[in-house]
């Protein structure tokens, strides 16, 4: 339908009716509007006479005099006035206007209520149920009674409550004159719009277009002349655009190549959690005596661990989705010292022949920027490493340098070491040292590759030797503003 109507129309009608339309609803609303103002205001105008005659009546009524009398020797505010006065439990006990005076409660009536409750009140067009009439009511609550005086709902009463009809006037030329002015602007700019659109479909059928009469020295203009002139350009440079695209598209599956690794590594880092959660609950199940605050303390650590594979899971599943590190990966400030108390709480846990005493020398406090899952997990690998292949008793991680850029941080073991020719090679996809113990361990020979990686991620280095005194030790640095690297700065170690 609406591909008819754009063949039907041209662009400048089109423009034209939706701006006409726009205009008489502003109109309408704004009219609409005011009149709700002005006959809110005549209204309250008409109570506050109604009401001053009330509180005349209150003030007799309170000195004694007689309500048929009071009425007779004042002279009434507006003609058939009805007067009805209402004892506090809602019984009518006069009323100018009825020979029978209602049964009915009155407690109810609207107008009756609001005065109940404020003093006063008063409902514009309410039908009575006595006289079978539409009046405007006006009621005013004093100690013992209620007075409600009322004005008949007819023509003369319907024209001072309706709208200032020169007001209306006024408001249908000032449409008028917008809606023709409007005529004559969109005219223009739907004819300027029809030749950009004249242009753009010989653009996407590929001719060539070098002369084209100049737009007019508007906005518009200029945004068209530009669009001409860039697109002769685009005709000039049609073979450098087809090169640029073959080589973004290799760039773009290079990056998808390596987002893949470095999603795998992130995969076997799951496996940390899941070990974790599995040996607070076995401990739990194998020992149901355990004490109320050892039981408390391992279900606190098992939720801490469900966090952290949430979060693992959720990191994988950005990388595979997304294009580039720094949007990829969530960061947030880290404290470098907690992580290092997580390893070693997790440290104390592992069977006392996988248990390694884990010497801290970190005096200050450090922060740095990035992911807790990807920081944490070079900490966690690098004890897991130290515990099941160095031999030794020991880690040492400890706070080298700190600079308001980056700190550096050395982890190292007290264990055998490895022969220097496998150095070069450590932190390689799959390399091990010694292949049948590691496979016997369980080792699958990505938690280094996965700490150089995670290193190099948050902006920094990482280098590894064999200690003078026996062990591995390895230095590496963290960025603590750095951006998260592109994958393509990732080394393909992974």
């Amino acid at each position: 339908m609406a591909t008819a109507l754009r063949s039907r129309f041209s662009y400048h009608q089109r423009l034209f009716v939706l701006l006409l339309a726009f205009s008489w609803t502003l109109v309408a609303c704004f009219v609409l509007f005011q009149y709700g103002r002005e006959k809110h205001f005549k209204a309250e105008h008409l109570n506050a006479q109604l009401q001053l005659f009330n509180l005349r009546l209150l003030d007799a009524l309170n000195d004694g005099t007689d309500p048929a009398r009071f009425i007779a020797s004042h002279d009434e505010p507006f003609e058939e006035l009805r007067v009805t006065l209402i004892d506090r439990s809602g019984h009518v006990f006069f009323d100018n206007s009825l020979d029978t005076l209602p049964t009915a409660n009155h407690l109810d009536r609207p107008e009756v209520v609001d005065a109940l409750a404020h003093g006063t009140g008063y409902i514009i067009r309410r039908h009575s149920v006595s006289t079978h009439r539409n009046y405007f009511y006006s009621a005013m609550a004093g100690e013992r009674t209620i007075v409600r005086t009322a004005v008949p709902y007819s023509i003369p009463l319907s024209e001072v409550l309706a709208a200032d009809r020169e007001f209306l006037w006024l408001m249908l030329g000032i449409t008028l004159l917008m809606s023709v002015a409007g005529y004559f602007a969109t005219r223009r700019l739907g004819h300027n719009i029809s030749r950009l659109n004249d242009f753009a479909e010989r653009a996407e059928r590929g001719e060539r277009i070098d002369e084209e009469e100049p737009f007019p020295h508007d906005e518009l203009g200029e945004i068209s002349n530009h669009i001409i002139r860039l697109y002769a350009r685009l005709q000039r440079t049609t073979a450098d655009r087809d090169r640029e695209h073959a080589l973004a598209l290799h760039e773009e599956q290079e990056k998808i190549r390596i987002k893949k690794q470095l999603t795998n590594n992130i995969n076997h880092e799951l496996k940390t959690p899941v070990a974790a959660i599995q040996g607070y609950l076995e401990t739990l199940l194998a020992n149901p005596q355990i004490d109320a605050r050892r039981r408390q303390e391992f279900l606190e650590k098992s939720a801490a661990q469900t966090e952290r594979l949430r979060r693992l899971l959720a990191d994988v599943a950005t990388i595979t989705r997304m294009d580039e590190a720094s949007q990829l990966i969530r960061k947030e400030p880290v404290v470098v010292n907690d992580l290092i108390d997580e390893v070693a709480d997790e440290m104390a846990l592992k069977p006392a022949e996988q248990r390694l005493r884990v010497n801290v020398d970190f005096p200050t406090r450090v922060e740095v920027e990035g992911n807790p899952a990807l920081l944490g997990s070079i900490f966690r690998n690098l004890a897991d490493n130290a515990a099941a292949y160095s031999g030794g008793r020991d880690i040492f991680i400890r706070l080298v340098d700190d600079t308001p850029e980056e700190c550096t941080i050395l982890f190292a073991d007290n264990g055998i070491g490895v022969d220097e020719e496998h150095l070069p090679h450590l932190f390689e996809r799959f390399y091990r040292v010694d292949k049948g113990r590691s496979r016997k361990l369980g080792g699958t020979g990505l938690g280094l590759s996965i700490v150089k990686n995670a290193v190099m991620i948050h902006g920094g280095t990482i280098s590894v030797r064999n200690r003078d005194r026996g062990g591995l030790e390895f230095l590496f640095t963290l960025r603590k503003k750095a951006e998260l690297r592109m994958f393509h700065d990732v080394e393909t170690t992974l």
